[in-house]
């Protein structure tokens, strides 16, 4: 059986960044209480007119040629901050990447969405229905959100993060080793953007201006987060055979510093070997993983043959992981913040 293998990881950020101290002089709220609270100190947002289309195509292309190659058999793209209800936006994606033709199709898992959307093109690729596939997480979250929320205005920033996977061997570097997955429906309501969909829609309009924007229970969010990410985490550990002393390093979904740290602790393992970019671009949501692996990577602190787990949690409630051997990549500039 083909096994999928990572062979190229892109990242796009737009222009527009915003500081905490910028966020504090409109909102009430101060960059103490955004660090303390958070771990974040800055966030990237689209400019007016920016859609999650252009940021996933830019991160895609830069996955591409990362990985030297012009076209690939599959696209699938994990965001909760589609272009349109309908269509999808994967097909858009594929074309601006003159992949027309190319099967492209949206993976909406929320924060989970990364490792659902590589789970499903790994897939593919190990029953031999694609031998290459396009994996893309992207999303605009500040374009959902309540310009007057200090909480969430202060967590989600915009971003892209894109990997090409091959087919190869289980034994070769960047291999994808295994999966767990999972999800609660109980727990609809605590992550969710309540109009606008067919049940809001079948109901009449819109009643409460709020329910337009995303909102969020912050508590119990917390405790699932860090629950359901650390209880993956073994399960995958457990589904490949690898102990918690062999894991050279977490890549967690970049929700909030506070979480990060408490996956660790209930993991039983040094905080530094948790990954963590969220101080410089916020909860990316979809794109949060693919671009901490990129600013790993371009910071050299992932090796060759390490040991790496992926876990991330979101709104479903949806939950995942995977663990894989990081591949040996060229070594790469610092991503850079791509002007749309």
């Amino acid at each position: 059986m083909n096994r999928s293998v990572l062979a190229g990881i892109g990242t796009s950020l737009p222009t527009r960044l915003v500081t905490n101290v910028e966020l504090s002089a409109r909102l009430d709220t101060t960059d103490e209480w955004i660090r303390s609270r958070t771990g974040i100190r800055q966030r990237y947002v689209v400019p007016p007119g920016t859609a999650t289309s252009e940021l996933a195509t830019a991160a895609a292309r830069d996955a591409m040629v990362a990985a030297e190659v012009t076209a690939v058999d599959v696209v699938v793209l994990a965001t909760s901050t589609p272009d349109h209800p309908c269509p999808a936006t994967a097909p858009d994606v594929a074309s601006r990447l003159g992949l027309t033709g190319a099967p492209a199709f949206d993976v909406a898992a929320v924060c989970a969405g990364f490792v659902y959307a590589l789970a499903v093109a790994d897939g593919l690729i190990s029953t031999g229905v694609a031998t290459s596939a396009l994996v893309i997480g992207a999303d605009t979250f500040s374009t959902i959100l309540d310009p007057t929320d200090r909480t969430t205005r202060a967590i989600f920033g915009d971003g892209a993060g894109a990997v090409v996977l091959r087919a190869g061997a289980g034994d070769e570097p960047g291999a994808l080793l295994g999966f767990d997955l999972g999800s609660d429906g109980t727990g609809h309501d605590l992550i969710t953007v309540r109009a606008g969909g067919s049940r809001q829609r079948g109901s009449g309009p819109i009643v409460d201006a709020a329910d337009v924007y995303f909102a969020m229970l912050g508590k119990p969010v917390f405790m699932q987060a860090v629950l359901r990410m650390t209880e993956s985490s073994q399960a995958v550990l457990k589904r490949v055979g690898w102990e918690l002393s062999e894991v050279d390093r977490i890549v967690a979904h970049q929700a909030n510093l506070r979480i990060l740290h408490a996956v660790a602790d209930q993991l039983e393992l040094p905080r530094d070997k948790m990954l963590t970019n969220i101080d410089r671009v916020g909860n990316t949501v979809a794109a949060s993983i693919p671009l901490a692996l990129a600013d790993a990577e371009a910071r050299g602190a992932l090796r060759a043959g390490d040991r790496v787990v992926l876990t991330g949690f979101g709104g479903g409630l949806a939950w995942g992981s995977a663990a894989l051997r990081w591949p040996d990549l060229d070594r790469r500039d610092p991503p850079m913040i791509s002007s749309l």
